[in-house]
């Protein structure tokens, strides 16, 4: 009689396949929670131009001048930049009373930074504001209508690989534009 073959997987082929579905497993969710932060930050830029649109439409309605501040500050070791909004009151920079939602203070993830650029400003002499307590908006608009020609790019502090640029004319007519560049589809 010959000997009876058996079915089945050894424990070493069942290792090997454990192994391989846990690699899979893990480079997924590395995929997705990054496409999850490439999103956020997307939706953060688009955000921005768009409230940058509505302030501008506000000042010409309300007849006040708004603001935008933007803000560099440590924490737990790491240089976090964020963006808040001001609205000119009694001669002095305050956070607008209407429009709460519309105007909440962002943050950026760790890791990017924000660089501001402003016509006839080299970018040296703009700065960043190192605190909120009576700073000034680096960007103003204007209840006539109008705005300081700009951009803001927002890259990676290491490479400083450009990921967005929100850009700006006279008119305040905001883009957010990926990497810098006109996208042909919008």
């Amino acid at each position: 009689m010959t000997g009876l073959r058996q079915s089945g997987f050894s424990l070493l082929e069942l290792l090997v396949a454990l192994i391989v579905v846990v690699l899979v497993t893990s480079l997924v969710s590395l995929t997705v929670s990054s496409g999850g932060q490439d999103i956020k930050l997307q939706a953060q830029v688009r955000n921005l131009a768009e409230v940058a649109n509505y302030a501008l439409d506000e000042a010409q309605m309300v007849g006040r001048d708004y603001g935008l501040l933007l803000l560099q500050d440590q924490v737990d070791g790491d240089t976090i930049y964020s963006y808040e909004w001001r609205e000119r009151r009694l001669g002095s920079w305050q956070t607008p009373e209407s429009g709460k939602d519309v105007f909440a203070s962002q943050a950026l993830p760790a890791g990017l930074e924000l660089q501001l650029e402003l016509e006839d400003s080299p970018i040296e002499e703009i700065g960043l504001a190192g605190s909120e307590e009576d700073a000034e908006p680096q960007v103003v608009f204007y209840s006539s209508g109008e705005t300081s020609e700009g951009a803001i790019d927002i890259r990676r502090q290491q490479g400083g690989e450009i990921l967005w640029r929100v850009k700006w004319d006279l008119l305040g007519r905001f883009t957010a534009l990926r990497r810098g560049e006109e996208l042909e589809d919008e």
